[in-house]
């Protein structure tokens, strides 16, 4: 296995594992994301002050994959301005969806989820590091319909 690949692997099962952010949050904004295709379930709770994301948790069930795509974007996106967080979500999707963005371009924007690109060599498995991604993004758009990956 390469390194990159050993990389990616021990960032998924660590945070899969040992998710950061997990359990509720009172007071919170929330939104529900469900992925039928493999059964991820999560609700993503942000707390937002003046147009800032002071914090952000999840929780839910799900893969290893959607388990830490949720724990290190929860991570990223907290102290981050809504157009930050937005902007952030642009570039992650863009990332999985290998439109044509260079990888290093977004290293430096994205710094360590650029490590779920490995994602991207496994379309089934793509929804599964989306779907936090698209709770968030339904949640700053104000969208009080539950998120589906379908």
């Amino acid at each position: 296995m390469s390194s990159l690949n050993q990389l990616y692997h021990d960032v998924i099962v660590d945070h899969g594992r040992h998710p950061r952010n997990f359990g509720r949050l009172e007071q919170a904004q929330q939104l529900r994301g469900h992925n039928p295709l493999c059964g991820d379930e999560l609700t993503l709770y942000l707390q937002i002050e003046k147009g800032k994301i002071m914090d952000a948790r999840f929780d839910g069930h799900g893969c290893a994959i959607s388990m830490a795509s949720s724990s290190l974007m929860t991570q990223a996106i907290k102290g981050k301005s809504i157009t930050e967080a937005e902007a952030l979500f642009q570039q992650f999707h863009s990332l999985l969806m290998e439109e044509n963005t260079s990888t290093q371009a977004l290293e430096a924007v994205l710094g360590k989820l650029v490590i779920l690109k490995g994602v991207a060599e496994y379309p089934s498995r793509v929804k599964c590091a989306t779907l936090a991604w698209h709770t968030l993004h339904a949640l700053l758009q104000n969208e009080q319909e539950p998120v589906s990956t379908e």
